[in-house]
């Protein structure tokens, strides 16, 4: 993540807002674990695409936005905002315990809601739960669930499904709590900036990429047999569409291990060859500390040491 003792300016992170956001929950508890200075500030950004553009313009070192929750998936406005415009990388990730209230103003009743907003991962993680409570209101989107709450205490909308933090800052009051049709429910943030030096590895560590593979027959197996056959597992992979034509998608991948690893490395070099086009995303710490599965003897940094300096004999006219 950006050294959080550099004193130069600009000294910052930006989040997806407004205030009271669950990202915002989830970067002062990734501020509070690495110790952030005096004088660093937070900056809520209106969208996760403002957020990722003030990281990538440099106005903040790093910005934090949501990448996947437990119930609903991946967060298209943030993987397709990693794919898109100028690089970034992923230097942290945290995984945030994400809970829901119905917040209104003060003094509101059931009986008198009648719109009811929230960011649409929200909306959907509630659905049950909102259809049995309030049948006749009609359901809208929000930028986030911070800004349906301060819609709400402006008098724009009724009701909200926000995060308590968000009904407390903006005044209202929780008409019903733990909203959630599943509970337990998990969001995984990511940190990123511009690319730079990467976090070293911990031996606990997660890569991510995104790969676009030609329209042809075998073309994916084709990606994840490079991962297969030096024993790298994939934590998550999921497809988006590239919007040039049907049949050709971007994959984003995760895999564990870090880019310094040989074996990965090793990977991820294979993929440049075998991809249209291959965009790194980062290798960091894992939020969980899992140091992942134990790495077989063939596939170890030392093997990959052994074998170069083996085809270096080779070359040289060596013995083999």
């Amino acid at each position: 993540m950006p050294r959080l003792t550099d004193s130069t300016a600009p000294t910052g992170f930006a989040y997806l807002g407004p205030e009271g956001t669950f990202a915002e929950a989830a970067l002062g508890s990734l501020t509070a674990a690495a110790g952030t200075p005096a004088g660093w500030t937070s900056r809520p950004e209106p969208s996760i695409a403002a957020a990722l553009q003030a990281a990538r313009t440099g106005s903040v070192p790093a910005a934090l936005v949501p990448l996947e929750n437990s119930v609903e998936g991946s967060v298209p406005a943030t993987m397709d905002g990693l794919v898109d415009g100028d690089p970034l990388v992923i230097t942290r990730e945290v995984f945030l315990d994400v809970a829901f209230v119905l917040a209104v103003r003060p003094g509101t009743t059931v009986d008198r809601v009648r719109t009811v907003a929230s960011h649409p991962h929200a909306l959907a993680q509630c659905r049950g739960r909102i259809a049995d409570l309030l049948p006749g209101a009609d359901v809208l989107p929000a930028a986030s669930t911070a800004d349906a709450a301060r819609r709400v205490a402006a008098g724009e909308l009724d009701a909200a499904v926000c995060a308590a933090i968000a009904a407390d800052r903006y005044d209202l009051d929780a008409l019903a709590t733990d909203l959630a049709d599943h509970p337990g429910a998990v969001t995984r943030f990511v940190l990123v900036q511009r690319p730079g030096q990467l976090p070293a590895p911990t031996g606990a560590d997660k890569t991510t990429v995104t790969a676009v593979v030609a329209d042809r027959t075998g073309a994916l197996l084709d990606l994840l047999a490079e991962f297969a056959v030096r024993g790298i597992s994939l934590t998550r992979i999921e497809s988006r569409p590239t919007r040039e034509r049907l049949g050709v998608y971007s994959f984003s991948i995760d895999c564990e291990g870090h880019v310094a690893d040989r074996r990965v490395g090793d990977a991820l070099a294979a993929l440049h060859r075998l991809a249209e086009e291959l965009r790194f995303l980062g290798s960091y710490p894992r939020a969980d500390a899992l140091a992942g599965k134990p790495v077989e003897e063939w596939v170890a940094d030392a093997a990959f040491a052994d074998a170069e300096a083996w085809l270096t004999r080779v070359r040289g006219g060596q013995a083999g």
